[in-house]
């Protein structure tokens, strides 16, 4: 196993020394949306749309788990954090508590300005520039979302009319290195997204045998010789784009 960087020591062995299991069991939809954006939870949770039903735990604090229905039907509901790390584990207990389907909702840096803020991007498949998923999966280049998840998110979005762009993105866990040099190769490699979460989620995915895509918005733009926030977190299309996952994710 043993290798000249550590990154690359893949271990296949399925038993790890802390297991991403309760110690009790919950009745839990097999239905999950992961949401990126706290606004929007919080406001569900205001006006008592969403209901909490089990809490992970990090050193920032506790991290609740919510439970919503949607025409009868019971979804799932947390916001993963911030970062590669935290967000695949928070995937990985949520998957051990018994949730099978996922579909999840977020912004990220668009590398072409021209690809509008607020427009949506279905990621295809995600370059691994991050270390999560190479404990999940033997390193490669990529790592593709579930096309069951691809394909739930398309149909939707084409029923709702939203216009959308399928892609590679880029998943990076060093927001403050994202030089010009590395944002043109991964543009010339088909990347159209650059994000801190998406490959570390499907590899954890993969490993684990659920389904998991996800939903992008266009946010900041790195598409020009300078950054651009584009004010971008203030988008309106932030509580539609949760409905649209909700929408994919039931039909999973």
């Amino acid at each position: 196993m043993r290798r000249e960087f550590p990154i690359l020591e893949f271990d296949p062995e399925r038993r790890a020394m802390i297991e991403p299991v309760p110690n009790r069991s919950i009745d839990i939809a097999e239905h999950c949306v992961v949401c990126f954006f706290q606004d929007v939870i919080t406001a569900l949770r205001e006006s008592g749309r969403i209901r909490e039903i089990w809490l992970l735990g990090s050193e920032m604090g506790t991290h609740p788990v919510y439970e919503l229905d949607v025409d009868n039907r019971r979804v799932a509901l947390f916001h993963p954090g911030v970062g590669a790390p935290l967000a695949a584990a928070f995937l990985d207990e949520v998957i051990g508590l018994g949730c099978r389907k996922f579909i999840a909702c977020g912004g990220a840096g668009v590398l072409d300005g021209d690809i509008a803020m607020g427009h949506l991007v279905v990621p295809t498949a995600a370059v691994r520039d991050e270390g999560v998923s190479y404990h999940y999966l033997p390193p490669a280049r990529e790592v593709a979302a579930s096309p069951t998840g691809v394909a739930a998110i398309e149909a939707t979005l084409r029923e709702q009319g939203a216009n959308y762009m399928p892609g590679k993105t880029w998943t990076t866990d060093a927001i403050y290195r994202e030089t010009p040099g590395k944002v043109r190769r991964r543009r010339e490699e088909g990347c159209l997204t650059v994000e801190m979460e998406a490959a570390a989620f499907f590899a954890v995915a993969e490993f684990r045998g659920v389904t998991f895509a996800q939903i992008l918005y266009g946010g900041d733009s790195l598409g020009g010789d300078e950054w651009d926030s584009r004010d971008w977190v203030r988008s309106p299309v932030r509580e539609r784009l949760l409905w649209l996952a909700i929408d994919a994710c039931l039909r999973l």
